[in-house]
């Protein structure tokens, strides 16, 4: 054959391989049409007609070819294939040919056995074709096409991967690389090997090589999919569609696209139209494609009516095609059972198993619609068979979930009915592993069937929110767990977000839930459960009037929505917390007169269960419970009572009549009924459900109603020694924890560590009651040992943030360079998170050790992979996304904030509005850029800053702060006086405000006013005279009217506070160095020959400077301190000292940032005027003679000013 015939022949090949058997038909056609009677593409026409179930079209054809030499043993393989399809076989042709076989395939050149060989690899006969490939590489070893189609054989056959990469290798080397079965061999070969980066190279060059065939261009869409890249993927999709606007995959694709990840329902059911007629028009017969769209995206649509309707007429065709199929048959069934149509359904499934009396698929089919049924006997009868044939059948999650189910329906106990919930999802999950992500991945996954799962697996876990120290219900972890991959990679999927945010919001998550619902509705506004959990929430919150709101909105998607009883339990929770107790009664007599509330099964719900979820058992036993606790709020006990033992009779031997007593207990708590409450709590045996929540309850009543702290441990101790679990030993170390026993904590800490040496959360939780008890060393050994032995990376950062703590950053800096030590970047989610978090952590450690270079350079590096986490996270944690946002802002802020201290305020702001694009009106970031912009002068930037921000809060303290220092350096007093008014009107304690409103009054001349302010603030509170703010103002207004000893006496009254005893110490130090405020050095223009008198005073006011100077806290980038100390030096009136002092502030002005620092200028200026360097000081003066006036330099300006009058 020519080199392009043998291009034709690996496009059929191709085609073959991904059942398009009219595609590779097509290619056939067009090959013959171009080169004649070709005897190999018309072996392979006849070999796709007995595909298409034209058998005896093919046998004929067949028969002209089997005397051709090259394609002799491929038909006498063919034809016995042929035969032995036919509903009665001839034995008497069947022997001829195979006996013919036997003699040819003996003689057969490299050609006929190649030919040989591929014909029985499309047919599934791998062995087979190994023994004809195997011969024909013996006489041509480095055959390309030979070396390809081995590759291709060891990789479907599984037995040796490796081999099947050398073949490859050696195909596409053996013909410079122009084999397209090599290309595709190579890519699939990788893919197995999830080396998908390679996999994507080898097809890029596939591309380039055969630009003109579409599937190059399907397969890079496919593993650019398993990459997860989805932006690449769809514009690879529409390059395909450009060359053919017909291209099944590609259209598949982008279905799955719009399905999936955008959630487009409306549109994909246009999308899925086309798809059909497609495949009508280009594949009619091919069942198996027909089949394999279904039921992919009827696991995909999250119950959509209109989109099964598609999906179940696309089944339906391929049962039509193959009527013999039981595996197309209880497929059939499951799209009936899916549409709800549960006796359709149950017929499919009879039917299947008529077909296929062994068919499991089918048989579980009908347990599931006998369960639905109601059909509880039937069911369990079928179960038991399944699960005695089950180790010859293998594992199957449906299985284990069909048992979970009906043990719910017989209201088994919990720990009867967990154990089939957790097994079924480690048996389904286990499916997955290796898999790359596509259509058989979303098939193996089945969303729906999770989403089934999850529902049912929700009835055994709490109805309400877990509360902020309290244990984590299993139940509520293994939900997340499942619904995590479904809001990764089927985020468009309504329903897996709302679930999402309903375990978040049972699991204490609040922010996370809410974020889920937001998804959930820009998806689906009139998802009316999503309205109502999001009302849950904020009733949760205390916004009753957004929770009233949100039901309204609710209503309005859904008027149904007024027959589902959590409708009337939120209106009536939030009527309750808001006083309206009457009001919360009648609403929930409501929901009790609803169907299926008071009574199970006491009728049908007008409302859609298509759009509403079903009320749970445990929503039930709420309402029961709120319409109790209404009635006792109101003094009304004997109804209380009657509706408690309602609620007793109708759950009785449920697993909710515990959390019934544990609500009568409540009752009787709430009548001072100590004793009774407890009787009832003892009452509850371990084998109960909720036994551990009641054991709790018990030890609330002790520590808080007793105040008996050893029966309050001796609860959580018995826990210990009837379940001794590790949740029971971590809740006995966390009472002790509770009750300030740490000691005691940590022994049972370790106990629990000993049974289970690697749990790394018992291991954190020693160590933090070690740093507890304050034995730090202990604690550092501990953390030490427990990352020897293997423990999580967290429990480096936690040895590192107490190292830090202790100011050991040395040590501090090692245990995280180890933790971010990597082999490869990071590509897992989670270690991107703990990635940044240990590069913030060391930042912080850098900046503390006074290396403000390396904690920007570290900062920006957790900036960079913040924004990979953020690309993530909102595709594969959305609600996650509120936390990573923060975060990023918090990293924005922290460079911006060390710009600033290296006077790079450009950087500052560019960080400062950057944050904002993460935290949008954030009121500290808006206040700090504000701030910046003001110390620069930019005051439109800084007014138009203030106003936005007081436009979002109006009663900003700060910002109206800020504004008023605006307006004064505006020169608008009145205007600036105005706003120091109000705000000290509305807060007379606010010091920062009355600080700067003594300074203003001093500048405008009218100081004496400050008196007014100063008193109403002392009147405000009898705790005013001691606060360090105030006596930090009163320090200021003393220093302004002269009387230096009265406010060396308040800012030392504020010298100690962690605010305002940096700002005291700094005037206490001017103070002392200069407390008459006069200009030093001054004297020198008055009288050059003076001597200044050094009495006793001076040098007890110098030496108390150079105490408080020690006392500084000294930060990277602040040269306050030292300018400080070089005054202090100047006051020495000391030659040499000077000269030190003046070569400092030299070494300042050098410095980047700090050329034009006026504080360091005006000390300089001071040093020559002592040293009478008259010229070279009013040099000095003269470089800030155009420098602006501002608030924070404004002091040493004005003395500088005074310096060179």
């Amino acid at each position: 054959m020519t080199d392009v015939d043998i291009q034709t022949l690996a496009k059929v090949n191709y085609y073959l391989r991904e059942n398009y058997v009219r595609h590779a038909q097509n290619t056939i056609h067009e090959g013959l049409q171009k080169y004649g009677n070709d005897p190999v593409l018309r072996f392979f026409n006849a070999f796709v007609c007995i595909l298409e179930d034209r058998v005896q079209e093919g046998m004929r054809e067949l028969e002209t070819l089997k005397e051709i030499r090259e394609v002799m043993v491929c038909s006498l393989l063919a034809l016995l294939h042929a035969h032995r399809l036919s509903d009665s076989v001839d034995r008497e042709a069947v022997d001829m040919l195979d006996a013919r076989l036997k003699k040819e395939r003996k003689v057969a050149n490299e050609k006929g056995l190649y030919y040989a060989a591929l014909f029985l690899y499309h047919t599934s006969r791998h062995d087979k074709a190994r023994e004809y490939v195997d011969r024909m590489l013996k006489i041509d070893p480095e055959n390309s096409q030979g070396n390809a189609l081995k590759g291709w054989v060891e990789l479907a056959s599984g037995k040796d991967i490796k081999k099947a990469g050398k073949h490859f290798e050696d195909s596409l080397i053996a013909e410079s690389t122009k084999n397209l079965d090599g290309f595709f061999g190579k890519a699939r070969f990788l893919e197995k090997k999830h080396n998908y980066s390679g996999a994507l190279e080898t097809l890029n060059q596939a591309v380039v090589t055969f630009s003109n065939f579409t599937p190059t261009l399907i397969e890079k869409m496919k593993i650019q999919v398993a990459l997860q890249t989805w932006e690449d993927a769809t514009e690879t999709a529409q390059r395909a569609l450009s060359k053919d606007p017909r291209c099944i995959e590609a259209k598949k694709f982008q279905l799955l696209y719009c399905i999936a990840r955008e959630g487009h329902l409306e549109a994909a059911e246009e999308k899925m139209r086309d798809i059909t007629q497609d495949v009508d028009m280009l594949e009619p017969k091919n069942a198996q494609l027909y089949y394999e769209i279904g039921r992919v995206f009827s696991r995909l649509v999250g119950r959509n009516q209109k989109l099964l309707q598609l999906t179940f007429e696309l089944i339906e065709r391929a049962t039509q095609l193959e009527n013999r199929s039981a595996e197309y048959m209880t497929e059939l069934g499951f799209q009936h059972l899916l549409q709800g149509k549960h006796k359709e359904a149950l017929k499919c499934y009879r039917a299947a198993m008529r077909l296929d009396e062994t068919s499991v698929q089918a048989l579980m089919g009908q347990i599931r619609v006998q369960i639905l049924e109601g059909q509880l006997e039937e069911a369990e009868q079928q179960l038991t068979f399944l699960k005695e044939v089950q180790a010859t059948i293998g594992k199957s999650a449906e299985l284990c979930y069909l048992g979970a189910v009906l043990g719910l329906k017989k209201k088994l106990a919990h720990e009867m009915v967990i154990p089939s919930f957790n097994e079924a999802i480690e048996t389904h999950f286990a499916t997955l592993r290796g898999l790359p992500l596509g259509d058989r991945y979303y098939y193996q996954l089945n969303p729906d069937f999770l989403i089934c799962l999850v529902k049912d697996y929700l009835n055994l876990a709490p109805g309400q929110p877990n509360v902020s120290g309290e244990t984590l219900s299993p139940v509520l972890k293994k939900c997340s767990a499942v619904l995590d991959p479904i809001a990764r990679l089927v985020p468009g999927l309504t329903e897996g977000l709302y679930l999402m945010a309903k375990v978040k919001f049972l699991i204490g998550d609040a922010d996370s839930a809410q974020a889920s619902l937001k998804h959930c509705l820009d998806q689906d506004e009139t998802y009316a459960d999503a309205h109502l959990l999001l009302a849950q929430l904020n009733m949760q919150r205390g916004d009753f009037e957004t929770a009233n709101q949100l039901l309204e909105v609710a209503l309005s998607h859904n008027f149904a929505i007024r027959e589902h009883p959590i409708y009337h339990l939120i209106r009536a929770r939030a009527q309750k917390r808001q006083g309206n107790v009457s009001e919360a009664i009648k609403t929930l007599q409501v929901a009790m007169a609803l169907p299926g509330v008071k009574r199970l099964g006491s009728g049908k719900s007008k409302a859609s269960a298509r759009d509403i979820e079903q009320i749970s058992v445990n929503d039930r036993v709420t309402v029961f419970l709120e319409l109790a606790d209404a009635h006792r709020q109101l003094g009304h006990n004997p109804e209380a009572a009657n509706v408690v033992q309602n609620a007793l009779n109708e759950f009785k031997d449920t697993p909710e009549e515990v959390r019934i007593m544990i609500a009568n207990a409540d009752l009787a708590l709430a009548r001072e009924d100590v004793e009774e409450a407890l009787s009832m709590l003892r009452n509850i045996t371990q084998e109960q459900p909720y036994y551990i929540e009641a054991r709790e309850k018990m030890a609330y009543i002790y520590l808080h109603h007793r105040k008996d702290k050893r029966l309050y441990a001796s609860c959580y101790r018995e826990l210990v020694e009837k379940n001794p679990t590790p949740q029971t030993s971590l809740l006995l170390g966390d009472a002790y924890m509770s009750i300030q026993e740490p000691e005691r904590a940590i022994e049972v800490y370790e106990q629990a560590l000993q049974k289970n040496p690697r749990d790394s959360t018992l291991a954190s939780k020693i160590g933090q009651a070690l740093v507890q008890t304050h034995n730090y060393g202990k604690a550092i050994n501990y953390y030490e040992k427990a990352l020897q032995t293997g423990s999580k990376n967290y429990l480096r950062y936690d040895l590192a943030d107490l190292l830090l703590k202790l100011r050991q950053f040395e040590r501090a800096e090692k245990e995280l360079e180890i933790a971010l030590k990597r082999e490869a970047p990071s590509s897992a989610l989670q270690e991107m998170q703990e990635e940044v978090k240990c590069l913030v952590l060391l930042a912080k450690v850098h900046y503390k050790s006074g290396s403000l270079d390396r904690a920007i350079t570290t900062l920006a590096k957790a900036r960079e992979m913040q924004i990979r986490v953020l690309n993530r996270v909102q595709v594969e944690q959305p609600d996650a996304l509120p936390a990573a946002k923060q975060l990023a802002a918090n990293i924005c802020v922290e460079i911006a904030e060390h710009a600033t201290s290296c006077r790079d305020f450009d950087k500052a702001i560019k960080f400062y509005k950057e944050a904002l694009l993460y935290k949008d009106n954030n009121s500290k970031i808006m206040l700090a850029l504000a701030n910046l912009y003001l110390s620069l002068e930019d005051l439109d930037s800084c007014l138009q800053t203030c106003t936005t921000l007081l436009k979002n809060d109006k009663d900003n303290n700060d910002a109206t702060v800020m504004m008023a220092d605006l307006m004064f350096r505006k020169n608008e007093f009145e205007t600036s006086t105005f706003h120091f008014q109000q705000l000290l009107e509305r807060s007379p304690c606010h010091y920062d405000a009355l600080s700067r409103m003594i300074q203003l009054l001093r500048r405008i001349g009218k100081l004496g006013d400050a008196v007014h302010y100063l008193e109403m603030a002392q009147q405000s509170s009898p705790r005013t005279s001691s606060d360090p703010g105030f006596n930090y103002c009163k320090g200021f207004y003393s220093w302004y009217t002269g009387d230096a000893n009265a406010a060396l006496k308040h800012f030392n009254m504020a010298r100690r506070d962690t605010e305002w005893g940096d700002k005291a110490l700094f005037n206490m130090i001017e103070i002392c160095l200069n407390p008459d405020n006069n200009t030093i050095g001054g004297e020198t223009f008055e009288s050059v020959d003076a001597e200044a008198s050094s009495g006793d005073a001076d040098q007890m006011a110098l030496k108390t400077a150079s105490k408080l100077i020690q006392e500084l806290k000294v930060k990277p980038g602040d040269v306050r301190p030292q300018i400080l100390h070089d005054h202090l030096l100047i006051a020495t009136k000391d030659k040499s000292n000077i000269e030190r002092a003046l070569q400092s502030f030299m070494q300042i002005c050098s410095t980047e940032g700090y050329r034009e620092h006026v504080a360091a200028l005006h000390g300089m200026a001071t040093a020559y005027m002592i040293l009478k360097q008259t010229p070279r000081a009013r040099n000095q003066l003269k470089l800030v003679a155009k420098k602006r006036w501002t608030f924070d330099d404004a002091e040493e300006l004005e003395k500088k000013l005074a310096s060179a009058c």
